[in-house]
């Protein structure tokens, strides 16, 4: 039996005469850059983020990127972060000349540590960039009172949690920012590259829309350096079908997961994924497991043997990675990271996935883990 890690094809066959008839429209229409349909999304992704402002970029790394432009962030900076995460949320304070500042994982949930996050700040220290990973927001009250505390700026990073909700709010609602990634893998996935970032001020919101236009308004009347980071109104119409089905999608890879716990549960030294306290709604972008006693790999090539599609999110922690060499980062700095680094493997958990498919999973993880 086969089953991928991850297969959009289910999900495109629900929806294809939807999305081809607004594709067609638009086509139609030649109207491709920005317009009714980008403001559209915008409008009904803030909502259901309950924010006020959404500005619709061309990634989830340049929704990162902008947002740090925007607070005029760069060279002599230091914008805190988790080391134990996808490369974007590091390189986007690399780009804007700033030094990432890594604070290490819980081991439960993988999110950052925020038991440790006063000590690493400084005087120079400007933002908190914290992951919400997997699909599981960090502990965001706490976040939230340090930044009070030292003025700083929070970013969340919520490319993997769009619709995610801590003690009953909602990803991108807590933060000065939040910012969304619609790559084609995650849960709301364009067709494309795509991002979207979300706040409730103002006067932010506007500055936004002007950064994504090259620091252009009016047309041509430069305020500030910007960049290209407008949505294509391609993506913008995909979305609009999808997000109609965004809930019963995460109900579907909810359901998965609750499926996983069981069907795992008795597996010898496995690890399950830990829903922390404070979450009231675990999206499971990924549905990530630990191997223990150094099985990781040969567990994931059995996997791999058996055609059960699987990754590890993330193999090379960042401060390990060898453009950070400079910061000064050594292998045992940051342990949690550096053991999930170890022993980590995402199992399939799309929506579409059958029962038979995840008994197979189940079954073939027994036999390995013996």
């Amino acid at each position: 039996m086969q089953v991928p890690l991850l297969d959009l094809k289910p999900q495109y066959e629900q929806i294809r005469g939807e999305v081809l008839a607004a594709i067609a429209e638009l086509c139609a229409s030649q109207q491709f850059i920005l317009g009714q349909h980008v403001e559209e999304i915008e409008r009904k992704v803030a909502a259901y983020c309950q924010c006020q402002y959404a500005c619709a970029v061309s990634s989830g790394t340049d929704a990162l990127l902008m947002a740090l432009m925007v607070e005029n962030i760069g060279p002599g900076d230091e914008v805190i972060t988790s080391p134990y995460t996808f490369f974007a949320t590091a390189g986007a304070i690399s780009r804007v000349g700033a030094r990432p500042v890594f604070v290490d994982i819980c081991h439960d949930t993988c999110n950052i540590n925020t038991e440790l996050i006063e000590a690493a700040i400084t005087p120079r220290t400007k933002a908190i960039i914290p992951v919400h990973l997997y699909g599981q927001m960090a502990d965001m009250d706490k976040i939230m009172a340090l930044a009070e505390r030292y003025q700083l700026v929070v970013i969340e990073d919520a490319a993997q949690a769009i619709g995610a909700q801590y003690k009953g709010r909602l990803a991108c609602s807590m933060g000065h920012y939040g910012c969304l990634s619609f790559f084609p893998s995650k849960n709301l996935g364009a067709f494309g590259d795509a991002g979207m970032i979300l706040c409730n001020d103002k006067d932010r919101a506007e500055k936004l829309k002007i950064c994504r236009a090259h620091g252009s308004s009016p047309k041509y009347y430069h305020q500030f350096i910007g960049g290209n980071f407008r949505m294509d109104a391609m993506q913008a119409v995909v979305l609009l079908v999808k997000l109609k089905y965004l809930d019963t999608w995460t109900n579907g890879r909810q359901k998965n997961a609750d499926d996983y716990q069981n069907l795992l549960a008795k597996i010898p030294n496995l690890s399950l994924p830990v829903t922390a306290a404070t979450t009231t709604k675990h999206v499971f972008n990924q549905y990530v497991i630990r191997v223990h006693g150094g099985r990781r790999q040969a567990v994931w090539d059995g996997l791999k043997a058996a055609d059960i599609g699987c990754d590890v999110y993330y193999p090379v922690p960042l401060h390990m990675q060898q453009c950070y060499a400079s910061l000064g980062y050594h292998q045992g700095d940051f342990p949690e990271s550096e053991r999930a680094a170890a022993e980590t493997l995402a199992l399939p958990i799309y929506p579409e996935l059958s029962h038979i498919q995840k008994r197979y999973v189940a079954d073939t993880l027994a036999s390995l883990c013996k």
